[in-house]
């Protein structure tokens, strides 16, 4: 049935891709039906073994009834398991041959199958049995050559049906450096182009690798001597491989061409290669083994012509032509095909195959060869057709087209099945089809009867499915739908008919909206080793499952792997997919596809990454031989450039003998032609390399050539710095820069040096040297003399320097400048010149001037020198020189920094490089007044809340006489355009004032500056505040005054101008529970400048801590002076009834016990209730320097003293005063020595002077120490 004539330009296409494709049998039968025998697996036509190796010839077939299975044996009938060693595997047909018996059945072996509708042949399968490869016995003679020229050290491998692979390796498996002048051939020869000294080796060994067996075998070592030559000869190229002008080669269509071209020559030649009629197939196309082979890939028929390769040197050239002839294995164009007939049917088998030279096509029957079956009139052959004409059911049978030339053979088997049936459709009824819009649908419906059914397909409204414009039925009956739209959705019914029955089945079609990817992914380019991410984005029908993406390159899937985070592909949500390629690499780049997949269609997104950076390494290095003893010529294969166009070549040189392992610039060279010529210098050794560079930096360099030894020539240069001087009056010392070892251009080098004096023409005096200095002796002082100077070395003489102009030594100038000149230009700064009117006493060369000036004191102005209380030390400062050096020939310089007001005296002398020669007279000058610098120091003291002292010294720098002081001051707080500060003048013999401040307790800024008839100079300015601040008082002298039952009055004296700082006075009564204890009372606040304090609401014959607590510039409170002090009277006594010894009797007599004991107390306490000491101070001192004993304050002592006792008064200690830190005072009582003694204390606070009235015995310390503690000890709570 013919297509729809607006598709039929769509089917064009199709049907012959169809038509190309591999054909085969696919024809169906049903299970119950009979079926000819059908071949499923058959042999390989070569099937090659070695020792062990069990042979497997596999040979399987379907059929109905089941087939049986025949092998023969070089056209022989075989029987497995009759021959030794052999066996079938059971239900199939493969035949099986132990390993050990494969040398005696080697052949030709055919698998026939069969049953009783006929028999099918398989191709021919040779079997081939190998011994395992073993290189002959064999006396290998060392080859000797001379340098230069050709050598071929051959391999020869045992022959053997499979090739192997040749390696060249040394004894210690590393492999031969093979380059364009020594390489491999395709026959596993190594051919030397000329050879080297350094090829002498003794282990060049061919090694052969047969895969098949598993096995490597090496021929006996080779052992090449290289005679060194001092002639080498160049000569133009000669081929070793191939022989003669031109040869002819077979190449098979679809195979490998190889052509090679192996030269020998001095220099090394280079190979090109050429085609004569027409172009190189550049895609297929790839030069291999340092261009010596052309590797054509994919032969095709217009590949077929002549090729050419040219090998050339500096000496010539030389060509061969090779004649490629395209032929080809015999292949299908049509192969036949089987089928099923109904009786009375004509048959047509067609084997169609192409082949050239053309195959011979040959028929046969059940595997018998046509000829040599009964003839029938109703079978012909035409061509390749066989045509069956009439067919009945006794024509069911296997026929076989066998094609062949001498490249290969064909067979193909098809079955001619004839037998009646009713229409059948194979094909399940109802199944589902689901296709997107715009896609291709196809709906099978697969008949099968004989007469072959007649096939209709109808749509879900019953009218034929070709009426639409895309529609095509097949002859298999599969209905076509292309580019199918969602309308096409629906039920279509198929209906299959012949002369014997009809059926029918239905098929289901459903079309969805197409996948499309909504955001594709952006190409990219990236440097190497940069991060690029691509995002990728489907939808799909809602009704289909989600999309899933995946991502290829080139072809090629791409997944993450486990020990590598280099490629990341995330998920992102339905239909959402993101490659991250980290440190991209040049191998990350290519086509990147993104593709979104669903159980319908697949489609895709792509982008491209390009990965850019540095080329890569150039390869093939040659360098040419060396032309004139220092020429080489250097050629290259440029490396991959990575994206980005090489933009130079560097060529890069190493000197092994004077600089090993460093490389430096040679040359740099443009990017075509990738080669150069270079000159290397004479007696050197030399390895070179090249690098590539674009855009984005230098590559890495390829590999080196090997070393370039370059013969001995006279020095190139001359050598550098030639010089002249005398370092005494009486000679001449010649220098010079050496040349280095790498310009000698020979082992060794020496110098000649030639003088005269200049200008007299006269014979030239010489020296020979090997290194400098020469010393001329004796010479005139300061003469000229000319000098040259020449390399030489063993090769030759070098080039000779320019002319120079040297000088014998100098000596001290006797000229001296003249007419020495000042002139003012500020204070500070005068212009001074001079003139120098002969130079014949210079005795040397100019070198500049020397100016020496020196400060003799103060200007004089009207008879007055200025004095200052530093008068002296300003003197001798004045005495001290200055110098200036004047370079070259200038005649004035200006003298900078100096003082104004200001009386200095310069001389010049003249330099030369000797020295300085005598002054000239001495000029004196001064310099004008000028501003006074600033005052040396201002000082601020507050006085008061509204009074400074200020205090400052004379500037150091005067620069004139002092004409005054100028001081203004401003609050710190008024704005900056407030009104203008106050000003005060002072005369300049007052250096201190007191100011009364318009404003109390307030911040000000002081800028005091000293004035001269110049102006006024530079402030010097200070901050100051008269509001108070914590500051620590300074009270010197502290002292008890006064003391009493219940008070005691302190004094002081006020230290410097500190005024009216307040602070804390604190007291503590002394207990006997504990030496110390912090818990302290205050009495009150007192002010420094009043001098005293009255420290109240004390008790009676009590003693006490004092001390004086003040705030420190951080606002602590501290303690500045600790002191103690004892009251008049006595101490009320409080006892505890626990501790008295009538408190026994208390229980037996409670009431006449207490009326005596009340009575005892009153009548103690109408006498006054005194406690008896002094009884105990003439042998134990004073009590209070004892510990205290439960409570009590000592014992008591008789009523006489009671009256001694109440003309005592209290004495104090005191302690360091300077506000740093708390006082250190005594623990003993003064109340013992009256209240009207005299305490005295150093500076520091500390006790220096003696109680009045009698000094007690004293009693050892609560520490165990002897005599009060000392005052640089704390009491035991201070410490």
């Amino acid at each position: 049935m013919a297509p729809p004539k607006d598709i039929r330009g769509l089917l064009g296409p199709f049907l012959l891709l169809l038509l190309l494709l591999p054909q085969g049998p696919s024809l169906t039968i049903p299970k119950e039906l009979l079926q000819p025998p059908e071949l499923m697996e058959e042999p390989p036509e070569r099937v090659v073994v070695f020792p062990s190796d069990d042979v497997v010839l596999k040979c399987e077939a379907t059929g109905n009834p089941p087939v049986t299975f025949r092998w023969t044996r070089d056209g022989q009938l075989f029987e497995p398991g009759q021959e030794p060693g052999t066996s079938l595997v059971p239900d199939t047909g493969t035949l099986l041959i132990n390993g050990t018996q494969a040398p005696r059945y080697q052949g030709v072996f055919r698998c026939l199958a069969d049953n009783r509708l006929g028999t099918a042949l398989s191709r021919q399968a040779r079997l081939i049995a190998e011994s395992t490869p073993q290189w002959p016995k064999e006396k290998v003679t060392p080859v000797e050559v001379e340098e230069g020229a050709s050598v071929v050290l051959p391999c020869d491998p045992p022959p053997s049906a499979v090739l192997p692979r040749i390696y060249w390796l040394n004894s210690r498996i590393m492999h031969i450096a093979q380059d364009a002048r020594v390489n491999m051939g395709q026959d596993g020869y190594l051919y030397f182009a000329h050879a080297v000294p350094s090829d002498s080796h003794p282990d060049y060994i061919c090694h052969a690798h047969f895969l098949s067996p598993r096995t490597i075998i090496q021929k006996e070592p080779i052992t090449l001597r290289v005679t060194p030559s001092n002639a080498l000869k160049h000569r133009p190229p000669q081929l070793l491989v191939p022989r003669g002008e031109s040869s002819a080669y077979v190449a098979l269509q679809g195979g490998t061409l190889l052509l090679e071209c192996i030269p020998e020559g001095f220099p090394t030649p280079t190979v090109e290669w050429l085609r004569l009629n027409g172009p190189l197939p550049a895609e297929r196309v790839s030069l291999e083994n340092f261009q010596r082979t052309l590797q054509i890939q994919a032969v095709a028929e217009e590949d077929d012509g002549e090729y050419q390769c040219v090998a050339r040197n500096s000496q010539g050239s030389t060509r061969h032509t090779f004649s490629v002839t395209v032929e080809a294995a015999p292949y299908w164009v049509r192969r036949p095909q089987s089928g099923i007939y109904a009786p009375g049917e004509n048959v047509r088998l067609v084997c169609d195959v192409y082949g050239k030279p053309k195959p011979q096509v040959t028929w046969r029957m059940n595997g018998i060869p046509l000829e040599e079956v009964d003839a029938d009139l109703r079978r012909t052959v035409r061509g390749g057709t066989l045509i069956l004409a009439q067919v009945e059911p006794n024509d069911t049978q296997v026929m076989q087209c066998e094609a062949g030339n001498r490249h290969g053979r064909l067979l193909a088997n098809a079955y001619v099945h004839v037998l009646e049936l009713p229409a059948q459709i194979l094909t399940t009824d109802g199944l589902q089809y689901s296709v997107v819009e715009n896609s291709s649908a196809w709906l099978h419906c697969h008949p099968f009867g004989a007469p072959a059914p007649a096939l209709t397909w109808l749509t879900e409204a019953q009218a034929p499915a070709l009426g639409l414009d895309r529609a095509f039925i097949f002859t298999n009956g599969t209905l076509w739908l292309s580019s199918a739209q969602l309308s096409d959705t629906g039920t279509y019914t198929c209906h299959a008919h012949n002369t014997h029955g009809n059926t029918s089945i239905t098929a289901h079609l459903a079309v969805k909206v197409a996948t499309r990817v909504e955001l594709t992914p952006r190409s990219a380019t990236v440097k190497k080793g940069e991060t690029v991410t691509f995002v990728c984005r489907a939808w799909a029908d809602p009704s289909l499952s989600p999309a899933t993406l995946s991502w290829d390159r080139d072809g090629q899937p791409l997944r993450e792997t486990p020990d590598s985070d280099r490629l990341v592909l995330e998920p992102q949500g339905a239909g959402t997919g993101v490659l991250t390629v980290a440190g991209a690499d040049y191998w990350d780049q290519g086509r990147l596809r993104c593709q979104a997949h669903t159980e319908l269609d697949v489609v895709e997104a792509e982008a491209m990454l390009r990965v850019v950076g540095r080329p890569g390494p150039v390869s093939e290095l040659q360098v040419s031989e060396l032309e004139a003893g220092r020429w080489v010529t250097l050629s290259w294969t440029p490396g991959d450039e990575h994206n980005s166009p090489v933009e130079k070549f560097v060529v890069e040189l190493e000197e092994q003998m004077f600089s090993p392992g460093q490389w430096r610039e040679a040359a740099v060279v443009p990017p075509v032609p990738p080669q150069t010529r270079l000159a290397l210098s004479p007696h050197g050794r030399y390895r070179l390399r090249v690098l590539g560079a674009n855009a984005y930096g230098r590559g890495d360099p390829g590999t080196p050539s090997t070393p370039i030894t370059t013969p001995p020539a006279a020095p190139d240069r001359f050598p550098a710095g030639l010089h002249g001087e005398g370092n005494q009056t009486d000679n001449m010392i010649i220098t010079w820069e050496p040349l280095p070892p790498e310009d000698w251009n020979a082992p060794e080098l020496s110098y000649r040096v030639q003088w005269r004096p200049a200008g007299d023409g006269g014979l030239w005096a010489e020296a020979m040297v090997t290194a400098p200095p020469v010393v001329v002796t004796p010479t005139p002082t300061f003469t000229p003399y000319d000098l040259r100077l020449q390399a030489l070395n063993p090769a030759g003489k070098g080039p000779e320097t320019p002319p120079t102009l040297g000088y014998s030594g100098e000596d001290v100038p006797l000229a001296y400048p003249e007419n020495v000149g000042i002139e003012l230009i500020n204070s500070t700064s005068v212009l001074v010149s001079w003139i120098l009117s002969s130079h014949e006493g210079l005795r040397g060369h100019l070198h500049g001037y020397w100016v020496q000036y020196w400060r003799e004191g103060t200007a004089v102005n009207q008879g007055h020198r200025e004095t200052s209380p530093r008068a002296s030390e300003q003197e001798l400062e004045a005495r001290e020189k200055l110098e200036m050096r004047v370079l070259g020939r200038a005649t004035q310089a200006v003298l900078g920094g100096l003082r104004p007001w200001s009386h200095y005296v310069v001389a010049v002398a003249v330099l030369n490089g000797r020295g300085a020669g005598p002054f000239s007279e001495e000029m004196h000058f001064n310099t004008p007044e000028g501003v006074p610098g600033p005052p040396t120091w201002l000082r601020l003291q507050r006085v008061s809340d509204s009074e400074l002292a200020l205090s400052w010294a004379p500037p150091r720098h005067p620069n004139g006489l002092l004409t005054a002081y100028e001081l203004h001051y401003r609050p710190v707080s008024s704005p900056a355009n407030a009104s203008a500060p106050v000003a005060v003048s002072f005369l300049p013999e007052q250096l201190n004032v007191t100011l009364q401040l318009p404003a109390p307790q307030a911040h000000f800024r002081f800028a005091l500056r000293a004035c001269t008839r110049a102006g006024p100079g530079e402030p010097v300015v200070r901050l100051g505040s008269t509001a108070p601040e914590p500051v620590l008082p300074n009270l010197d002298n502290v002292s008890v005054v006064q003391v009493g039952n219940d008070f005691s009055v302190l004094s002081w004296t006020p230290s410097g101008a500190q005024r009216n700082v307040e602070f804390e006075v604190q007291f503590q009564a002394k207990t006997t529970a504990e030496t110390w204890q912090e818990h302290w009372e205050v009495s009150g606040r007192a002010n420094s400048t009043h001098g005293s304090y009255h420290l109240r609401n004390l008790q009676p014959g009590t003693a006490y801590w004092v001390q004086f607590v003040g705030r420190n510039h951080s606002g602590e409170h501290v303690p500045f002076w600790r002191g103690d002090i004892h009251t008049n009277g006595t101490v009320i006594l409080v006892q505890s009834v626990t501790s008295q010894g009538w408190f026994i009797g208390f229980v037996s007599a409670i009431v006449l016990l207490l009326l005596v004991l009340l009575g005892l107390c009153l009548v103690k306490r109408s006498k006054g209730g005194k406690y008896s000491v002094k009884d105990k101070e003439d042998t134990q001192g004073d009590s209070e320097a004892r510990p205290m004993k439960d409570e009590t304050f000592g014992e008591y002592r008789s009523l006489e003293s009671d009256g001694e006792a109440e003309e005592k008064g209290l004495g104090s200690s005191g302690a360091s005063l300077s506000g740093a830190g708390p006082a250190l005072g005594s623990d003993d009582s003064l109340a013992d020595y009256g209240g009207s003694g005299d305490v005295h204390f150093a500076e520091d606070g500390s006790f220096i002077g003696q109680y009045s009235g009698q000094a007690p015995h004293e009693a050892p310390a609560p520490d165990g120490s002897s005599g009060p503690p000392s005052p640089g000890r704390p009491p035991p709570g201070l410490e």
